[in-house]
């Protein structure tokens, strides 16, 4: 790769605490990475739109709100109409374990619970990236 990893971090709804959204983009930063913050109150369309614009490598969403069945689904769908699946989609908050496979098994990469170490995290990103990510 000739250029860092990019990543869009976002907080989709009206979840207003993004206290983890920026340690996330912080310690994103820290390792080398480019990362867009949308901030609060993101859509589905609004994250994946500046998606595209960005050209990301990887979308990473934080939520907290308890709509995770509802938005990454969203998310996912409005990925393959742009055909982004080669865009990681991640992201981490407080979900279900059980809600956690179910999202995957959509095509959600991994996600993270409160308390994961951000090394863990980048490491994560950076593999998948250089895995699937088509240049």
């Amino acid at each position: 790769m000739n250029r860092p990893i990019r990543v869009l971090v976002a907080k989709v709804g009206l979840d207003g605490h993004d206290r983890g959204a920026k340690v996330i983009a912080t310690a994103l930063r820290d390792a080398g990475m480019e990362v867009i913050y949308t901030g609060l109150r993101q859509t589905p369309e609004m994250v994946v739109n500046a998606a595209l614009q960005e050209d990301v490598d990887a979308i990473g969403i934080s939520i907290l709100s308890g709509a995770h069945m509802t938005v990454f689904p969203k998310l996912v769908n409005l990925m393959k109409e742009k055909e982004m699946m080669d865009v990681l989609l991640t992201g981490g908050g407080i979900i279900p374990e059980d809600d956690m496979k179910q999202l995957n098994e959509m095509g959600v990469g991994k996600l993270f619970a409160p308390g994961t170490s951000t090394n863990e995290i980048s490491a994560y990103i950076t593999e998948q990236v250089r895995t699937n990510r088509k240049f």
